[in-house]
């Protein structure tokens, strides 16, 4: 089993997602793999989200689900992702939220607790 060591935790700094001028979410408890900060589902702002009908499958992760983001009229499509059900290996990123597509995420490599490690190849 893959062991999740924490770097920093709760109120240290509020990692950020915006795009387009809107705040897409924002949390002080996000989970860093692989250089990307997951975000707790309760700290996104539903209502600049869309649930999309692609899918990926990450070898140690799972299957990814992705969400399109809507603001102010345009689209960002498939700027999110999320492990529903994921593998055991990164079952603490359930439901968490990450962003790429243009997505700002503006907090340090550091801040945040560092989730689980890929398996080696």
């Amino acid at each position: 089993m893959i062991q999740c060591t924490v770097e920093q935790r709760g109120g240290m700094v509020t990692a950020r997602a915006t795009w387009n001028g809107a705040l897409l979410a924002s949390s002080d408890d996000t989970i860093v793999v692989e250089g990307n900060h997951y975000f707790p589902a309760a700290a996104i702002d539903r209502t600049y989200f869309r649930e999309s009908n692609t899918h990926t499958i990450c070898p140690w992760k799972g299957q990814a689900s992705y969400l399109s983001v809507e603001v102010d009229g345009n689209t960002n499509t498939d700027a999110a992702w999320y492990y529903p059900e994921p593998y055991e290996a990164a079952n603490e990123i359930k439901d968490y939220v990450a962003f790429w597509k243009g997505v700002e995420v503006t907090a340090d490599a550091s801040d945040g607790v560092v989730g689980p490690t890929p398996p080696p190849r």
